[in-house]
């Protein structure tokens, strides 16, 4: 009968190189972990503060294209929004009102002006009274120049008869039939008919000038008092407001049977068929901008082209208003004062030295950041070139593959060396 197992064990020896292994792999592992620890103490010495990792943010300085742009607001307005004006001292009768739609060339308003009512009549008047003055006139011109041609063409005829006369004095004369005084009143009569005939010629062509010149300065009389009548009627006629384009009624600027003085605003007219966008630029943008620039317009979740169409000449509070045109069709769905986003490309610069951009521009004016290597952060002295929206241009100071603290770096309280926490 077997008992127990005891006949069939041995004992075993273990191995003397198993025996100094284990202790030999503690022994390392410590050294390192000292040595770590004694690197790590010597970088926490030599640094002036610390922050942990997880409130900074780093990034690497990489080289790339550089979109010179700036972020503006604006919102959608109307490329056409006439505002419509009284043009005299007036009653206002209003056929329309605030968001109607019309059509170009539809009644507005009317206008009651007695003044100019009554200057448009004795305009009238006038213009009448010189049409028949200038009437008459071409009827004293006619009588006067066929009172002046008579004049000359009986003056004529006794010159002639005059000629014939002496002609036939002249015939007889050396038979001395007639009286030698006879013979020279005939020719002494004969000369003061030419004489006669002659002035009464000239003075026919002078009336006839005298007569056209009185017509031409009545025509011209006429004329003007044309001109004024038809000034009057234009501005009785501007008392009928009509649309001058097509689009709804925004805004009325007066109330029904209201009176308004001459250049009163009366209502705002608003075309929906051409729509751009009114940006507020920042001031120090101003300088870079230019008609024709392009332009990205943010509606909700689409993104237009645009092109910067105006810019206004002033400066108001730090801002300059500029305009911003659809490039190509008009997108659907939007509306008047509706708010949106634009993102102004003012330049573009190719295989350029940048980060990205972080408040650490702003906290050390851009002379300065932080560069991390082996878990110290060095202020380092940078210059910085042109910045977007998104990235800054490094100039000096950094190079591709360096990492730069792009946070905030108030906190590091303008320390030489900082020391970055895990």
């Amino acid at each position: 009968m077997i008992r127990d197992t005891s006949a069939q064990d041995a004992v075993l020896i273990p191995a003397r190189s198993h025996n100094y292994k284990k202790p030999a792999l503690l022994i390392g592992g410590a050294v390192a972990i000292v040595a770590l620890g004694a690197m790590l103490l010597s970088a926490w010495r030599s640094s002036d503060e610390s922050v942990s990792a997880a409130r900074i943010r780093i990034a690497e300085v990489g080289r790339g294209t550089l979109v010179r742009d700036a972020a503006v607001n604006g919102r959608v307005v109307a490329a056409v929004s006439p505002t419509l004006f009284s043009t005299a001292s007036a009653t206002v009768s209003l056929k329309v009102q605030a968001g109607d739609t019309v059509k170009k060339g539809q009644v507005l308003a009317v206008l009651t002006s007695p003044d100019l009512s009554d200057a448009l009549k004795r305009e009238q008047t006038a213009f009448e009274q010189l049409q028949a003055e200038v009437a008459r006139q071409e009827i004293l011109s006619k009588k006067q120049k066929l009172l002046a041609q008579r004049e000359a063409d009986t003056a004529e005829i006794e010159r002639l008869s005059a000629q014939r006369t002496l002609e036939r004095y002249q015939g007889v004369a050396n038979d001395g039939i007639i009286a030698k005084i006879d013979y020279q009143k005939a020719k002494d009569a004969l000369n003061s008919a030419e004489i006669r005939a002659h002035h009464a010629a000239a003075a026919a062509v002078l009336e006839k000038d005298d007569v056209a010149l009185a017509l031409k300065t009545k025509k011209s009389q006429l004329e003007s008092e044309r001109l004024s009548l038809g000034e009057a009627q234009r501005k009785v006629d501007e008392l009928t407001v009509r649309a001058p384009v097509d689009g709804f009624i925004g805004t009325l600027n007066v109330q029904d049977r209201a009176v308004v003085p001459p250049n009163a605003p009366l209502m705002t007219l608003v075309d929906l068929s051409r729509l751009e966008v009114e940006i507020e630029v920042p001031e120090n943008y101003a300088a870079d901008l230019g008609i024709g620039m392009p332009a990205e317009i943010t509606i909700g979740n689409s993104t237009v082209k645009g092109k910067l169409s105006a810019l206004s000449p002033e400066v108001v509070k730090n801002i300059v208003l500029a305009r911003l045109r659809f490039d190509g069709k008009q997108p659907d769905g939007l509306r008047q004062s509706q708010r949106v986003s634009a993102r102004l490309l003012i330049e573009e610069k190719p295989n350029v030295v940048m980060v990205q951009r972080g408040p650490f521009l702003e906290s050390e004016g851009g002379r300065f950041a932080y560069i991390v290597n082996n878990g110290i952060a060095v202020r380092t002295p940078v210059q910085v070139g042109a910045t977007s929206i998104s990235s800054v241009e490094i100039l000096s100071g950094a190079k591709p593959g360096d990492r730069v603290v792009i946070s905030g770096t108030d906190t590091f309280k303008n320390a030489q060396r900082v020391a970055i926490n895990n």
